[in-house]
């Protein structure tokens, strides 16, 4: 179970706000630099997606709603039951950033992946993620806005506005722009996806500058973060159990119940970051660090399962025909 390498990065990232914060006229040029970083990466999102294959892969619409219940309303009805734990395991900030967490979307790229590995409905993993993260720079907002409110440190009705120019918006644009540009970030994709990468490091660095400066990593121990490790365990754990056997429940056959599983238990940190930066401002280095451990823990555990799922054997039924073109759509 190796450690994602991005993982270290957004570490030293870490060490290197807490050792050389920006302060001052710095600390402008880098919240300028990061909203307009942000701001591309989300255009970035729209020139990548198809919109005609999103739209074809609608077709298997029971599977779509299934994850974005999962992601949408399981994950958050989780989080607001994590707040049973507060003081005992979690302090205050720490359970807002770990209810944020249950409220972003689903990751693409990881998803698909473990989707593959593990011989599952790959169009359909596509499909699901896109469509998550689509949604979720609706929903994730909103759902802040209701079980957050104000306690979410510096969230208000005008970071709503504020998330639709910067993420939505750009998005839009890059979907309208993606007729004539999209055949130049397909050829360059390597090196826009460093560009993908270095736009949430300046996140970030920015959001754990403003966090020193502040001085709210003194409210942090390490008693504490062994108990949000613990918790985050708990529910990834109840989160692939749900998605799994809840897909059989519903009679999907195992390729979709495959994809529903590591679309609907895993949290996009691409997503996270930049939503955070904008809801929380200040505040927003402690709303992302269970974000950032759930991350990484997401991506050890879900290696593992899918090459698990990979060892075992088909379906030996009369419908296994059937089965597999099912997973075409």
């Amino acid at each position: 179970m190796p450690v994602d390498p991005y993982i270290l990065l957004l570490l030293g990232t870490v060490g290197l706000a807490a050792l050389f914060p920006a302060r001052e006229t710095a600390a402008d040029v880098a919240s300028g630099a990061s909203t307009a970083a942000i701001a591309f990466l989300f255009f970035l999102y729209g020139t990548r997606l198809s919109t005609r294959e999103a739209l074809d892969g609608l077709r298997h619409w029971r599977l779509h709603v299934t994850v974005v219940v999962c992601t949408f309303v399981l994950f958050p009805l989780l989080g607001l039951a994590a707040r049973g734990l507060v003081p005992v395991f979690l302090t205050q900030p720490l359970y807002q950033g770990l209810l944020f967490l249950t409220l972003v979307p689903s990751t693409i790229q990881s998803s698909i992946a473990f989707t593959s590995i593990a011989r599952g409905n790959v169009p359909a993993a596509i499909c699901a993620g896109s469509f998550s993260s689509l949604v979720g720079i609706v929903v994730t907002p909103l759902l802040a806005a209701a079980l957050l409110g104000s306690s979410g440190g510096g969230f208000s009705a005008d970071s709503l506005v504020e998330i639709v120019l910067q993420l939505l918006v750009p998005f839009i644009a890059g979907q309208v722009l993606r007729r004539w540009i999209g055949g130049f970030v397909t050829r360059h994709k390597k090196v826009l996806g460093l560009v993908d990468r270095g736009s949430i490091l300046l996140v970030v660095y920015t959001a754990f500058s403003e966090g020193m400066v502040q001085g709210i990593w003194h409210q942090v121990s390490a008693v504490r973060l062994g108990g949000l490790l613990v918790v985050e365990g708990v529910l990834l754990a109840v989160m692939l159990a749900l998605t799994w056997y809840g897909g059989k429940a519903l009679r999907f056959n195992r390729e979709d119940r495959i994809a529903i599983q590591f679309a609907g238990s895993k949290k996009s940190l691409a997503s996270g970051l930049p939503m955070a930066s904008v809801l929380f401002g200040a505040h927003a280095s402690l709303a992302v660090l269970p974000l950032m451990l759930f991350h990484q823990m997401q991506l050890m555990v879900c290696a593992v399962i899918a090459k698990r799922r990979a060892r075992d054997p088909l379906e030996e039924s009369g419908d296994v025909v059937t089965e597999r073109a099912s997973a075409v759509v």
